[in-house]
């Protein structure tokens, strides 16, 4: 199926599913897809990290000098961004320069839209890095991935770069503290002849005693909604979703559904 990268270092904005009138920072090479994730269901497609190179990055001062020249323009057609979002072609959390980054994000939001949240869309696989964490704990809305509390799902439908098991994942997680967002997608179907889903009763009870381990302020659930790579997933249906919802819900925990 077609997959789709972002071709600009601020792009938007877009009306989010979650975040609402959201403009889009992507610290990742323009032309291709830069993550320590290579998800069955991403739609930025396959990652691409052998022949990456610092300069095939934005620098700081560039995205910094986009960010406030876009916000500008923003503002004086009145139309603020209601949040400043850190997504783009992979893992923001990469970038070698994120928490300056980050720092220079606040500063400009401070000035010219005060009201804007800043949200990083990050797959927790950098959070056992304090200054990751740190630079993380300055913005609004760190929103952090846990798809599966399996190992051999994780392996199977994430396919994470490097050693790190799920569960120390979740223990990063839990560490985490305060303002933690956690956000799971749910999928079924199949890859190269293997079934996968986690909404299974098996994959939703793992996942369950995770949410309680790690105690997020809030847990966002979904389902794609762009083609993916893979031809043969299927989205989880509104009604199943709620469903999903509504259990995690009897555990104590704000959820927001999008389909």
């Amino acid at each position: 199926m077609a997959t789709f990268l972002f071709d600009e270092i601020i792009f938007g904005p877009v009306r989010s599913r979650r975040l609402g009138t959201s403009l889009g920072v992507n610290l990742l090479p323009l032309d291709k897809k830069y993550c320590n994730f290579d998800c069955l269901y991403c739609e930025c497609g396959w990652s691409c990290n052998s022949g990456v190179r610092k300069s095939d990055l934005p620098t700081r001062a560039q995205v910094s000098i986009a960010l406030e020249q876009k916000i500008i323009a923003m503002v004086e057609a009145e139309n603020p961004p209601d949040v400043i979002t850190f997504a783009g072609n992979g893992e923001p959390t990469m970038h070698p320069e994120f928490e300056g980054i980050i720092d220079d994000t606040v500063g400009i939001r401070n000035k010219l839209a005060e009201k804007a949240r800043i949200a990083v869309l990050s797959n927790s696989l950098t959070i056992h890095k304090s200054r990751i964490v740190q630079a993380l704990k300055k913005t609004d809305q760190p929103i952090l991935k846990l798809d599966t509390a399996i190992e051999e799902t994780y392996q199977f439908i994430n396919r994470p770069a490097g050693s790190r098991k799920i569960q120390e994942i979740i223990s990063d997680l839990a560490a985490f503290g305060e303002g933690l967002i956690l956000q799971t997608l749910f999928f079924k179907g199949s890859y190269k002849g293997t079934s996968t889903n986690n909404t299974s009763p098996e994959e939703l009870n793992a996942l369950f005693e995770a949410y309680k381990t790690i105690s997020p302020d809030k847990i966002m659930i979904y389902t794609f909604e762009r083609d993916t790579p893979v031809s043969t997933l299927e989205k989880i249906p509104l009604p199943d979703l709620e469903a999903i919802g509504k259990s995690i819900q009897e555990l104590g925990f704000e959820v927001e559904i999008s389909a």
